[in-house]
């Protein structure tokens, strides 16, 4: 498995189209979540994916400070094999990201709530009530750097 970080000016329109199709492939179809995917907040991140010859296992954005939250953010992460540890993989990836290219220390996301425990083993606290966004539950965290 292969770790690939890049900005999006970086990208190859081949690994942007598959990074796009997985995504929509699992918050829009397997989701049943009709909302805007591909927003502006791609232009201002780090893409994190592992890869290997079967396409991106693993996937998440770790998005510049000021774009959604004042500090920086991960999100739109996904596995697509599941039950492997990748989710806490790339979300570890992500937050190394964050921390040793944006030289950040704190990171905020809006996880689905049903993710709550992934989150929490990496260290994140909930900051929030639960609340609907796209019509599905999500929580307010936050990441500190020990």
């Amino acid at each position: 498995m292969q770790l690939t970080v890049k900005r999006f000016e970086e990208l190859s329109a081949a690994e942007l189209y598959e990074i796009y199709r997985v995504r929509v492939a699992v918050f829009v179809v397997e989701q049943h979540c009709a909302y805007q995917e591909v927003d502006e907040a791609d232009r201002h991140c780090w893409h994190v994916f592992l890869h290997d010859e079967n396409g991106i296992a693993a996937y998440c954005r770790v998005i510049d400070p000021g774009i959604t939250f004042p500090e920086a953010s991960i999100g739109r992460v996904l596995a697509t094999r599941r039950r492997q540890g990748l989710g806490t993989r790339i979300v570890s990836e992500g937050l190394k990201v964050a921390q040793e290219r944006m030289h950040t220390d704190t990171v905020h996301i809006e996880a689905q709530t049903y993710a709550r425990k992934l989150y929490e083993q990496l260290g994140f606290t909930q900051v929030s009530d639960e609340f609907l966004e796209d019509g599905i539950p999500h929580i307010g965290m936050i990441w500190r750097a020990q």
